[in-house]
């Protein structure tokens, strides 16, 4: 049987990846929207829901498939809860992770280690076409805590910086020095995708 093809309303080739591993079980084939020349909407919500729908909904009309988007971000509460939604582009416009993460430090700059608590947000969203009524929905967090200065090269966005509870008392890895089947185990992305599963199964393998 030939996988389902479903669009996955991203061009971040990182989130790509973790998707991919994670929806392997599903045998669904993965397809970034860049492949059809779909240029991101812009992300006009206020919550990781409300921007997740925003990019299923304009990548399923544009190419007529089944759509996954998720929207994320870091909350850091010394600042208040920023970036969040505006994670991506923290920075500015077409930001690149470096420049956020760059800004981060800075914004963090002299906050004491007690005090640099942050968790990641996830919002993932599945629809079986553009007007679909009923999409399904699931969120999670992932805490942890921002270190000073990145460590490791693996993952993407502000993972060099991020060390997740757990690991604090422990090896006191950041997500960019896990390897890559221990993070989707414990990620934001990974609880979110988990919890969205089960329905997910249903209604792929019933359509």
């Amino acid at each position: 049987m030939a996988a389902a093809r479903v669009v996955l309303a991203s061009g971040n080739r990182g989130k790509l990846r973790e998707l991919t591993e994670l929806l392997e079980p599903l045998q669904l084939e993965v397809v970034p929207q860049s492949q059809f020349g779909i240029e991101p909407p812009a992300e006009t919500g206020t919550t990781f829901v409300a921007n997740a729908l925003l990019k299923a909904r304009n990548a399923a009309a544009l190419t007529k498939l089944a759509a996954l988007a998720d929207d994320s971000g870091l909350e850091v509460d010394a600042l208040g809860g920023l970036p969040g939604v505006h994670s991506a582009r923290y920075a500015g416009e077409h930001a690149t992770d470096e420049a956020n993460l760059a800004k981060l430090l800075v914004a963090l700059a002299g906050v004491e280690a007690g005090r640099r608590t942050a968790r990641y947000r996830c919002a993932i969203v599945y629809l079986r076409h553009a007007e679909d009524p009923a999409p399904l929905i699931a969120e999670a967090s992932w805490d942890g805590v921002i270190i000073t200065s990145p460590r490791g090269t693996g993952g993407f966005g502000y993972d060099p910086v991020f060390v997740p509870r757990g690991e604090q008392q422990g090896e006191r890895l950041t997500v960019a020095e896990l390897p890559s089947a221990r993070k989707n185990a414990m990620s934001h992305r990974g609880k979110a995708l988990a919890a969205l599963l089960t329905a997910l199964t249903t209604q792929v393998r019933g359509s």
